[in-house]
């Protein structure tokens, strides 16, 4: 064949039905987790796909924009109660007070703000006419953040492909849910404040971190097992709602985290945060670069 008949070959299978953009469904978290979700719906949109953004009616980030489509449900919050356990709590992160305290208090605003999306959840699931339309949509594939995992959940119900996108998830459900090995005693635990050069008892410490997690996690995720439940008519687990999802694509990078032992389904996308990346000033880089070549004990 000459140049000419493979260059219309070529155009003929781009121009065909199976190179039409697919249509993406969209479950956001709240807060700063769409904002980063945002830039890849953003560049769905440039690659030909239609995004539907699901979103409650009291919400924090998610507006209107012209590269997706937005479909709304009522809730029972007001707008008030939304904002203030959003930002009301923002303090403690700079706290520099004992583990024991900043544990019990970051549980205590998860349980609080979770009550929310929980109900937000509800909402959702249980407003039969949006289901059924979303059922007759035709969608192609879900993209949601597990963390709240009422989209993992609908997309279980549609029979869908999912596809999570999250920076991690609390109690270890994308290890369970990916049957990936997770070696407490290696690889520190969130808020435990471990190096990679843990003592003996730092990783007996480590190993027991999981431990105190359990009420946290009964509190903030069973109702989504008996939503789901409900849903599908009989009885399932979220490992089972999370088992089923196709990619997990993590917002993070072995540069900034501690590396861990991975599944062929997990990829991870540190930087998709910076697209509007800027040079750092000289005074950002003098700072930065002694504290690059500073040598840790070992």
């Amino acid at each position: 064949m000459g140049p000419q008949v493979l260059a219309g070959l070529l155009l003929c299978l781009c121009a065909g039905p199976w190179a039409e953009g697919g249509k993406v469904l969209v479950v956001p978290m709240e807060g700063s987790h769409w904002l980063s979700m945002r830039e890849a719906v953003r560049e769905l949109h440039a690659r030909g796909h239609h995004a539907v953004v699901l979103s409650p009616e009291v919400n924090t980030h998610i507006k209107p924009e012209d590269f997706f489509t937005t479909e709304t449900y009522a809730t029972t919050y007001t707008q008030d109660t939304l904002d203030y356990l959003m930002i009301a709590h923002i303090h403690l992160v700079f706290e520099r007070v004992n583990f024991l305290k900043t544990f019990w208090n970051t549980m205590l605003v998860l349980k609080n703000v979770s009550m929310i999306f929980q109900r937000s959840c509800e909402a959702l699931l249980s407003h039969k006419d949006l289901i059924r339309r979303l059922n007759a949509s035709s969608f192609d594939v879900v993209l949601t953040d597990p963390v709240y995992p009422c989209g993992a959940v609908l997309a279980k119900y549609l029979s869908l492909p999912v596809v999570f996108f999250l920076r991690f998830i609390p109690c270890d459900f994308d290890v369970e849910g990916t049957a990936c090995p997770n070696p407490f005693s290696y690889v520190p635990r969130l808020l435990t404040r471990n190096s990679d050069h843990m003592t003996f008892l730092q990783r007996v410490k480590n190993m027991l971190y999981p431990l105190a997690l359990k009420y946290i996690c009964h509190a903030s995720y069973t109702p989504y097992q008996r939503m789901a439940s409900e849903l599908l008519q009989r009885e399932v687990s979220l490992v089972e709602v999370f088992s089923s999802a196709s990619v997990w694509l993590f917002r993070g990078d072995f540069v900034m985290d501690y590396p861990r032992p991975v599944m062929p389904n997990m990829v991870f996308i540190g930087g998709i945060n910076c697209a509007n990346r800027k040079p750092l000033s000289q005074v950002c880089i003098g700072a930065f670069i002694p504290s690059m070549f500073q040598v840790r004990p070992i």
